[in-house]
């Protein structure tokens, strides 16, 4: 028999914003669970989509010709090569899904860019 697993209780783990945590996988797409706070980095997946899912509170993506906002239940894939920078003004609980290649930060590299391996602790 295969154990259920819960979402509230996989957020406990995340102890840090902008630090996403690899709670289950679909084939070759990760499941992470995030917690974000204020901006991330202006940045691109080349070779992927993201999908974000706001599981509690609110999540502006801003783009290069505008911004959207994201509530609780929402959810928006963007697109491969679509420049993008996540911002939430309150702290945001996000479920991501996205393929095990894609780089967190994309091709940018800040004190916030995490590695496939911290994400996988």
């Amino acid at each position: 028999m295969l154990p259920a697993a819960n979402l509230v209780e996989a957020f406990e783990r995340v102890t840090e914003y902008w630090s996403p945590k690899v709670i289950g996988r679909v084939n070759d797409q990760l499941l992470k669970a995030a917690k974000l706070k204020g901006e991330l980095v202006w940045h691109a997946h080349d070779a992927e989509d993201e999908l974000f899912y706001v599981v509690k509170g609110t999540l502006r993506i801003e783009f290069e010709d505008g911004a959207t906002t994201l509530r609780q239940g929402d959810f928006l894939t963007v697109p491969k090569g679509v420049r993008h920078n996540p911002v939430a003004d309150e702290e945001c609980w996000i479920l991501l899904i996205e393929p095990a290649s894609t780089l967190h930060t994309g091709a940018e590299t800040t004190d916030r860019t995490r590695s496939l391996e911290e994400q996988l602790r």
